[in-house]
């Protein structure tokens, strides 16, 4: 089992250069961030043929946040700020080598909202086919973020079919799918086609994955048997410095 630092979450206190760095040290097979913007791409590129990491995804940015915006994709009205969203997060990837875009849609609901998603995810999906670049889509719960217009795998594998574009996958992050929905491991069995990451968390506190509601252990073997071979995202709030919450790596490598 291989598996990606989400560094989001994980070594917050340095640098992403720096962040990169460190999870190389610590034995990660693959990186993957959140919003990387403020640092030039020429310092993270360097950072990821200095440790030999892939970056496997980010996120477009999700809009005003201090007016409360989680993302713009789902906000009818707002598509030229969604698409120049879309547009910049794809010039860094493609500038990094990063073959994934996670693409937020947003506090919204209705069926205006869901056609202005579905519009938004395939002016981005056509504009990243090109490159190859896969754009995701990830149900996030209505505990963490009340009013998502995201939040379950089925709503997630129903707008995927919709867009009708290949590079168009789910994000699934067991840890939301857990609270919105359980049953992850037969979810992700009748899902697997459309999933493009497979992120990790404790439930409910979104802690390292080795306590709480799902057992990992269960859960990753079943990963493998499906025939997933790709590194799977550590996406989870440390509880204290990052170093010592790795414990449950080398564990789950088996």
């Amino acid at each position: 089992m291989k598996f990606s630092a989400n560094l989001g979450f994980l070594w917050m206190d340095l640098s992403l250069p720096d962040a990169i760095r460190a999870a190389s040290a610590a034995g990660f097979d693959a990186v993957e961030c959140h919003w990387p913007y403020d640092v030039p791409p020429a310092d993270v590129r360097a950072a990821l043929e200095e440790t030999g990491l892939e970056m496997l995804g980010l996120n477009a940015r999700r809009g005003n946040v201090a007016a409360g915006d989680n993302g713009l994709t789902a906000i009818p009205g707002r598509e030229d700020e969604a698409r120049a969203a879309i547009d910049e997060a794809l010039a860094y990837a493609r500038a990094i080598g990063t073959l994934s875009v996670h693409v937020m849609s947003g506090f919204s609901g209705g069926p205006r909202a869901q056609e202005s998603y579905c519009e938004n995810l395939a002016y981005a999906c056509d504009a990243a086919a090109a490159e190859g670049i896969t754009i995701l889509i990830e149900p996030i719960n209505h505990y963490d973020a009340p009013g998502y217009f995201l939040s379950t795998s089925a709503q997630a594998a129903a707008i995927i079919r919709e867009v009708g574009r290949p590079n168009l996958k789910m994000m699934f992050d067991c840890y939301h799918v857990q609270i919105m929905e359980g049953d992850v491991c037969r979810r992700l069995e009748a899902l697997l086609p459309l999933v493009g990451h497979i992120q990790i968390a404790a439930v409910p506190d979104r802690g390292p994955p080795d306590h709480g509601e799902l057992d990992y252990g269960h859960v990753l073997d079943r990963i493998g048997q499906l025939g997933w071979t790709r590194p799977i995202g550590a996406e989870y709030r440390p509880q204290g410095p990052t170093g010592d919450s790795l414990g449950w790596m080398a564990r789950y490598r088996g």
